[in-house]
């Protein structure tokens, strides 16, 4: 299972406010049925790594659909063959470890 990273950035557009593509290609992985969740910085979804790849098509071709002519596109895999992974497991098993400082205890 592995976990794709994706940042898709239309260059060039009439306002600095992508908000509307990124809506849009949000409602393309749903369509899809895709597995994710949209982060600050781009789109995490879950899957087989070859699917992913396949799966990032369309989402990556939604600018040039709507008009635009250039776009920078980030895609990360993280494709963990030992077990299976989903959005989250990684965060979590960091905040089971972590210790805050307000509760550690400073004898």
């Amino acid at each position: 299972m592995a976990l794709l990273q994706l940042t898709i950035i239309p260059k060039g557009t009439s306002t600095p406010n992508l908000g509307d593509y990124v809506l849009t290609i949000q409602k393309r992985l749903t369509d899809l049925g895709a597995i994710f969740t949209l982060n600050d910085m781009g789109t995490l979804i879950e899957g087989e790594a070859t699917e992913l790849l396949k799966l990032v098509i369309a989402p990556y071709e939604s600018p040039f659909v709507e008009g635009v002519v250039r776009v920078v596109t980030q895609i990360t895999i993280d494709d963990k063959r030992d077990k299976k992974v989903k959005i989250g497991d990684k965060t979590q098993s960091i905040l089971s470890r972590y210790v805050s400082p307000e509760t550690s205890n400073h004898d």
